[in-house]
């Protein structure tokens, strides 16, 4: 039977998520304002656009909080395309799936221009026969549509797909959608750790462990 493989990104092929809690701090830092311990933390789940407030009314009330999600959006991409290394063992990983024959695609939250370059910096890029972000596909991962559209994009049924990702609520969403689930472990969802063990067709701790996935893949 034919194989496919979708990739997240973030947190799944390179790791990037630090730069999320890091980037207002970094920002503020650029110019010359000390951010408060634990900014990251304060804004992780706000919108850029409410971090944007919370950060001229704190820090920067002489800014226009267009001015500021710029500066936030400018270190993202910076990080992107000069700092953010592959997870361990991406590229070899990558590598023996294009060797066995397996399509891959990529399906991400991140900024289409931010992965691309950063996935072609690293080399990893090239195994991949396209992207599609939530973006473009009009809704994040808690909808299955952009599982289910990069599946049309490699003419292959869900239940034929090896999805990869490194958070719960996306392996939720591409197992409601009939897709075959690996988690890869990331440090930034550790408190997820048991449950991605328990919902996940297979869990690695590593994308170095590629015997692990051949042998439930059947390669």
């Amino acid at each position: 039977m034919k194989r496919g493989a979708i990739f997240d990104v973030d947190g799944t092929l390179i790791d990037s998520m630090p730069i999320w809690d890091d980037a207002a701090a970094r920002w503020l830092t650029e110019i010359g304002v000390q951010p408060e311990e634990g900014l990251g933390r304060i804004i992780f789940r706000m919108s850029l656009d409410e971090g944007a407030a919370y950060l001229r009314s704190v820090y920067t009330p002489d800014r226009t909080e267009e001015e500021i999600k710029r500066g936030i959006l400018g270190v993202i991409r910076n990080f992107y395309v000069r700092e953010v290394q592959a997870k361990p063992g991406a590229g070899t990983f990558l590598a023996q799936l294009e060797q066995a024959g397996i399509p891959m695609y990529l399906a991400t939250s991140s900024n289409r221009e931010h992965v691309r370059a950063a996935l072609e910096r690293l080399g990893l890029y090239q195994y991949f026969d396209g992207m599609i972000t939530c973006e473009e596909a009009g809704a994040g991962k808690s909808d299955p549509r952009i599982f289910v559209m990069a599946a049309e994009r490699l003419g292959l049924n869900p239940g034929d797909i090896f999805v990869f990702e490194d958070v719960i609520h996306a392996v939720r969403t591409a197992n409601s959608a009939g897709f075959v689930t690996v988690g890869v472990y990331d440090a930034a969802s550790d408190g997820d750790n048991a449950a991605m063990r328990a919902e996940c067709g297979l869990y690695l701790h590593t994308l170095e462990d590629f015997e692990t996935f051949r042998s439930l893949a059947g390669l």
